[in-house]
């Protein structure tokens, strides 16, 4: 548990870590390319590297040498059957994206998790491959799950739920399938697996048609490993912008922040609520769009957001919510439905906690109201988080307004923020 008293402003030139969901695949992807490839700037958090340990378990070798990691790719058939059970911690990314590649390999493979991990959806994820032929023993619908490696067909499925691990889960299965797959998502969300994937050589096509994406692989095309400078996290550098916006004398800069449109969706709702942020110096790092952020002390406005909003920002709804709680006016976040199945019931938990802090909160449908107060007094000083990073580091920046938050069960931030409270104390953040 942590605490933090009022800070007196956020200030400085601002480390954020690299970018998580780009860690996990600069680990995946060229651990079934040929040839060696570099890593620069992953994220040594704890999801990623239970990543990096299946990894290892499923017979590659991966050195840590000079703050870089090592990958010696052998091939999209070159993994070999774990020795026991592959454990994936909080891991909801490790989780999907490896039951797709392991659904084409040669030999059976069981995933486990922790108490988080084992009571999300996996069918999300297990329905769609069976399309593809693969097979799995697991009659819950989540983890433990037994996926069965066999020879998968080539197909087309359609994917409805608005989600990146769904389809990159299919994108690696398809890879080493043989025969042109065709993945059609109706939604927009995030595209690193395509990216990296493209400039590993991969035979994929991209074809936009309105709202709908059509992704066309030509499986069995061996990939050809390259280096990685893994671009830092927008995510993580939400909690940052978001507690310079509300505290009073703040200035902070970042650079390198991986700036993909296909997530950008909390700097143009900050902007949409007054924040004065200034992104500059746009450039491409490893096949990504990352540019530096200036942010300032900023008088926000309560703004309206729509459901498709969601699919660009659906991890920063915590963290935009204690923006919005500071503004000038209410807010109402639209179309929420995934928050409610991420590390935990994210939707409630932001309502419970809001309101503890003594800030008026409703959710209705799947829609988030926010109606600020002037003088927040908080009814309960216990922030519940049910082990999920996000709601615990977007509570630790409402402490910092307000003061006098208990958050529990703070280590869950080490999943994708190890130096977050360091950093944030640098910064002048007062955690205790």
């Amino acid at each position: 548990m942590i605490t933090n008293k009022i800070s007196s402003g956020i200030n400085g030139t601002i480390k954020i870590p690299g970018d998580k969901s780009i860690s996990h695949r600069s680990i995946i992807i060229p651990s079934i390319s040929k040839g060696i490839s570099e890593i620069k700037n992953i994220l040594m958090s704890d999801d990623v590297m239970h990543t990096l340990d299946a990894f290892k378990s499923l017979g590659v070798k991966i050195i840590n040498a000079n703050n870089k990691i090592i990958i010696h790719g052998m091939g999209l058939n070159s993994l070999s059957k774990a020795k026991k059970n592959i454990y994936l911690g909080n891991s909801g990314t490790s989780a999907r994206l490896l039951t797709g590649l392991l659904a084409s390999q040669p030999f059976i493979t069981t995933l486990e998790g922790d108490k988080s991990l084992t009571s999300r959806p996996m069918k999300r994820i297990i329905d769609p491959l069976k399309i593809m032929g693969a097979k799995f023993d697991n009659k819950s619908g989540t983890l433990p799950l037994t996926i069965i490696g066999s020879k998968l067909k080539s197909s087309k499925i359609e994917i409805e739920i608005p989600s990146a691990q769904i389809k990159s889960g299919l994108i690696l299965a398809a890879i080493n399938t043989k025969g042109v797959s065709n993945i059609v998502e109706r939604n927009i969300t995030r595209n690193h697996t395509e990216n990296m994937l493209e400039s590993f050589g991969a035979d994929i096509d991209i074809k936009k048609n309105g709202s709908e994406t059509s992704i066309i692989i030509n499986g069995k095309q061996e990939l050809i490993s390259k280096n990685i400078d893994v671009p830092s996290d927008l995510s993580s550098s939400a909690f940052f912008i978001v507690a310079a916006l509300i505290n009073e004398g703040s200035k902070i800069s970042m650079s390198n922040i991986n700036i993909n449109p296909t997530r950008d969706g909390i700097l143009k709702a900050l902007k949409k609520m007054g924040a004065n942020i200034n992104i500059k110096n746009f450039r491409t790092l490893s096949g990504e769009i990352v540019a530096d952020i200036d942010v300032e002390y900023s008088k926000l406005s309560g703004c309206e957001l729509d459901a498709e909003m969601a699919k660009l920002m659906i991890d920063e709804y915590p963290i935009l919510s204690v923006a919005a709680a500071f503004a000038n006016g209410p807010s109402l976040f639209k179309g929420l439905k995934e928050l409610k199945v991420k590390e935990s019931d994210r939707l409630e938990l932001i309502k419970l906690n809001l309101i503890n802090c003594g800030c008026e909160c409703e959710v209705i449908n799947d829609d988030l109201l926010i109606k600020p107060t002037k003088n927040y007094k908080p009814l309960d000083n216990n922030i519940r988080t049910d082990f999920d990073h996000r709601i615990a580091m977007a509570f630790t920046v409402m402490g910092s307004k307000i003061g006098g938050l208990f958050i529990e069960d703070a280590e869950s931030i080490n999943t994708s923020f190890p130096n977050f409270i360091n950093n944030f104390n640098n910064a002048g953040g007062n955690i205790l």
